[in-house]
C-alpha cells in the first residue's frame, strides 16, 4: 500500500499529480465496507492533500489526476465540466470493425438493472464519442479489433455501451459484451491513454500519456 504513488506516478507538481490507475480498483469508496479500498483512500494515506478531480469506472484502468490544492481541483475540474480536457482511449472490441465515425446517442442509467446504463436515442443529454479502428487480429479464434475512443462528453459508462450499441462490446465487459466476449480476456480491455489540459498556473497545456498493458 505504501508504495502505490511510487508505482503508479506519472507526474507530480504543487498543484496535481497524474497517476496510471490499475485495472479493478475503485477510483472512489463504494457505500459498503467491502468497497473501502480504493485509489483515493490509498493516496490520502500517502498524501494528505489529495483531491477529487474525474473518475475511471473500476475496471478501466489509465490516467486519473487528482488535486493537491484547492486552485488546482477547482481549475482542473471546470475545464472537464466545460469540455475543455482532450481525452483518448484505447479499446479491444469484439468483432471486425473497419473506417472510423461518431456515435451521438444519450446514455443514461437503467433503474431497473442497476448498475447498467443504456443507449437511449430519445433522451435530451447528449453522448458522443468518436473512434477510430486501428489494428485487426485473433483472440482465441475469435476476431477482435483495437480502436481509439474520444469521448466529447462525459457519461456513466458511455464507451462502453456506445461499443455495445454499435454492435461491437468491449472485450472483457462483465457488464455489456456476451459471456463468450467476456472470457477472450481477464480485464475489462479499456484504458485511459492520454488526457491534456492547460495547467492551473501557467496555463500552458499539459499532455499525459500511459502505454496500453493490453
Amino acid at each position: 500500500m505504501s508504495n502505490f504513488l511510487t508505482e503508479h506516478l506519472i507526474h507530480r507538481d504543487e498543484d496535481f499529480m497524474v497517476i496510471h490507475k490499475p485495472a479493478g480498483v475503485l477510483t472512489v469508496p463504494g457505500k459498503t465496507e467491502d468497497l473501502q479500498d480504493c485509489v483515493i483512500n490509498r493516496l490520502l494515506k500517502i498524501e494528505p492533500k489529495t483531491l477529487l478531480i474525474h473518475r475511471l469506472d473500476r475496471d478501466t484502468s489509465g490516467i486519473l489526476v487528482f488535486a493537491l490544492t484547492k486552485w488546482g481541483q477547482k481549475s482542473i475540474s471546470r475545464q472537464f465540466q466545460e469540455r475543455q480536457t482532450s481525452k483518448t482511449y484505447q479499446a479491444l472490441v469484439a468483432g471486425h470493425l473497419e473506417g472510423e465515425g461518431t456515435i451521438d446517442v444519450p446514455v443514461i442509467y437503467d433503474p431497473a438493472r442497476p448498475p447498467l446504463h443504456i443507449a437511449d436515442p430519445e433522451h435530451n443529454k447528449p453522448a458522443l464519442t468518436h473512434w477510430k479502428a486501428t489494428e485487426h487480429f485473433e483472440i482465441q479464434g475469435q476476431p477482435v479489433t483495437r480502436v481509439e475512443l474520444t469521448p466529447i462528453t462525459g457519461r456513466s459508462h458511455q464507451l462502453r455501451v456506445h461499443m455495445q450499441y454499435l454492435g461491437h462490446p468491449i472485450v472483457g465487459d462483465t457488464l455489456y459484451a456476451t459471456l463468450e466476449q467476456q472470457q477472450l480476456m481477464d480485464r475489462l480491455c479499456l484504458h485511459a491513454e492520454q488526457l491534456s489540459f492547460s495547467h492551473p498556473q501557467t496555463e500552458e497545456l499539459v499532455q499525459f500519456i500511459c502505454p496500453v498493458p493490453f
